[in-house]
């Protein structure tokens, strides 16, 4: 690699280390790029053991220059998201989490389940993780203040849907509730939401006692029997500290190279929910640098970010990360080693809790080692796979043939690994030409992780195929098959391993061939399901997605749309005869 630091600027900037076929194995940011590169290049007998190995199959790097260190933080986060790469901290859940949101900007407010936080002026709340309790809070709004659920605008007089009559919603479609009563109800679900108890319930019993002394003891017992549910709704919370503002608090726990981190969510010193990461393969073992990339990545997802967060570490050079912060939650936020007796004890709660699922993923690596062990034996492997990748195909009648692989590692599938491919090279229902193309296609790509151990779905010709391929790419990885009724594995050299004999591993090869299969299938369905859309209706203009939807949903298929007349199509709400008659028209001249 010809390195050459002084044409490197010394500005701040974003930089990337690649190893063989150009796969990016690390991405870091700097203040000053040359003298973070030299760090590595000219002072690597400073660096740690994990930091030399990386350095040594490093075969070129790039970098990228921004104006400043908030821009390289900002940068190097989108960048880690797009590569994963193989020495940086890498969150595998790439979903974001769910929020209750008030519409309170729309008239006539209502509550609605998102995974985006936006600055529109609505109030959120959340993230509720696992979401189970966002689900109990929502029915229990329902059952309880009857805010409305539709979307619809209400600008005019609408009768009243299923919802009034069930006595789930108060029908400000049909002005059945003013305005003001309706925004005061709106206010005791967020002081519910918020947490808000005393005040909440404070409110409600003057709305009770006023009620009955007008004589409407019917609404002021409904009003009892809300506070006497929402009592109950409070006590069944896990209430930390009420005396507490909202804070993350982020446990930490080191096992050797492994490390969990457990952040504890707490608002209105309420624990709402909690979220758990599995940490390995990094080129550093100081805290206080793993806390400021975790920091950086978990909070870059589309998440409110509280006023405090917890931390057994002092961060280093954090000003930059404080400014993003910051930014995104448009006020001050504080990263803090808590002195506080309660906040001690929380981050405490969330190190224990660390520490805990740290020892329960342990046991279950002891378990799980004993298996590949006997794996090893069973399939007269070399060595024990800690890695496992598995292909395969999916067709119907040789249309929208579709291929799948997936990778395993440490007793869990690694969704982020997985890839799936529109069979292009192979023509009609050729099996050993579609698993040829995806191997081909899997490990060509930069990115892609290799795994120690090849399954293949099919028989010993899919194999043969899949080694050649193999073999072509100078790739030395053990590779069998699994095929199906009977359950058993091939190897090279012809040896037939029966899986029927309920053995752990024999289960496990079982688990890992029919994963594969799921995800082929479950993606063979979206393309023919996309196929199904983008039909002859595709063509007719006025004929969006969503009125091809309804057509396909009421009559099936084109062929039952083409037989039917103009009055049948009438009765789809949202067609009237101008349309009816030039769909109609349209799939005659399509059909000739």
């Amino acid at each position: 690699m010809n390195l050459n630091l002084k044409k490197i600027p010394a500005c701040a900037g974003v930089y990337l280390f690649k190893g063989s076929k150009e796969r990016v194995l690390y991405v870091g940011k700097a203040k000053n790029l040359r003298n973070r590169l030299r760090s590595y290049f000219q002072n690597s007998a400073n660096l740690d053991d994990r930091k030399r190995r990386m350095v040594k199959i490093i075969k070129d790097f790039s970098y990228i220059a921004t104006s400043n260190e908030l821009e390289a933080l900002i940068l190097e986060a989108t960048l880690i998201k797009q590569y994963k790469p193989k020495y940086n901290i890498i969150l595998r859940d790439d979903k974001n989490y769910p929020y209750i949101k008030l519409t309170i900007k729309e008239k006539w407010p209502k509550i609605e389940v998102v995974r985006g936080v936006e600055r529109d002026g609505n109030l959120y709340f959340g993230p509720y993780i696992p979401a189970q309790g966002m689900w109990e809070a929502i029915d229990f709004i329902g059952r309880n203040f009857l805010l409305r659920t539709c979307k619809y605008s209400l600008e005019r007089h609408m009768r009243p849907c299923v919802q009034y009559q069930m006595k789930k919603c108060l029908a400000p479609c049909a002005k059945k509730v003013s305005r003001d009563e309706y925004l005061k109800i709106v206010e005791d679900v967020r002081l519910f939401l918020a947490g808000e108890k005393k005040e909440l319930i404070s409110i409600l019993e003057n709305k009770m006692t006023q009620l009955s002394a007008q004589l409407r003891f019917e609404e002021a017992a409904r009003i009892r029997d809300s506070i006497n549910n929402i009592k109950r709704a409070f006590e069944s919370q896990k209430v930390i500290s009420p005396e507490l503002e909202d804070l993350d608090a982020i446990g930490y726990y080191k096992q050797g190279s492994d490390i969990v981190i457990q952040v504890l969510f707490i608002k209105n010193g309420v624990l709402i929910g909690a979220k758990e990461f599995f940490i390995n393969n990094l080129i550093t073992d100081e805290e206080s640098e793993i806390m400021h990339s975790f920091i950086e990545l978990f909070y870059s997802k589309d998440i409110i970010v509280p006023p405090v967060i917890l931390t057994n570490c002092i961060l280093e050079n954090s000003d930059s990360l404080l400014a993003w912060l910051k930014n995104k939650r448009g006020n001050e936020v504080a990263i803090e080693v808590p002195e506080d007796p309660k906040r001690f004890a929380i981050l405490t709660m969330a190190n224990e809790n660390a520490r805990l699922l740290m020892n329960s993923k342990m046991k279950s690596f002891s378990d799980f080692d004993k298996i590949i062990s006997n794996l090893e034996e069973k399939l007269s492997l070399k060595k024990s796979p800690a890695s496992i990748g598995a292909f395969d195909v999916s067709t119907i009648q040789g249309e929208q043939s579709v291929g799948a692989y997936i990778f395993w590692e440490k007793d869990e599938f690694k969704k982020q690994e997985y890839r799936h491919f529109k069979i292009k090279g192979a023509a009609g229902i050729d099996d050993y030409a579609m698993i040829r193309e995806i191997v081909k296609r899997t490990f060509n790509k930069a990115d892609i992780r290799l795994p120690e151990l090849i399954i293949i779905d099919g028989g010993m010709a899919q194999l043969s195929v899949a080694k050649r391929v193999i073999d072509e790419m100078n790739l030395e990885i053990p590779i069998i098959s699994i095929a199906k009724r009977p359950d058993r594995a091939f190897s090279l050299n012809g040896k037939v391993i029966h899986l029927d004999d309920k053995t752990p591993e024999s289960d496990f090869l079982k688990r890992i061939r029919d994963e594969v299969h799921r995800f082929a299938n479950t993606y063979h369905r979206k393309m023919r399901a996309r196929k199904l859309l983008d039909s002859p209706l595709e063509n007719i203009s006025g004929i969006g997605k969503k009125r091809r939807l309804e057509l396909l949903r009421h009559f099936g298929s084109i062929d039952n749309i083409r037989k039917a007349s103009a009055h049948d199509i009438m009765q789809i709400k949202g067609f009237n005869k101008k349309i009816s008659d030039k769909i109609l028209e349209e799939l005659k001249k399509q059909t000739g």
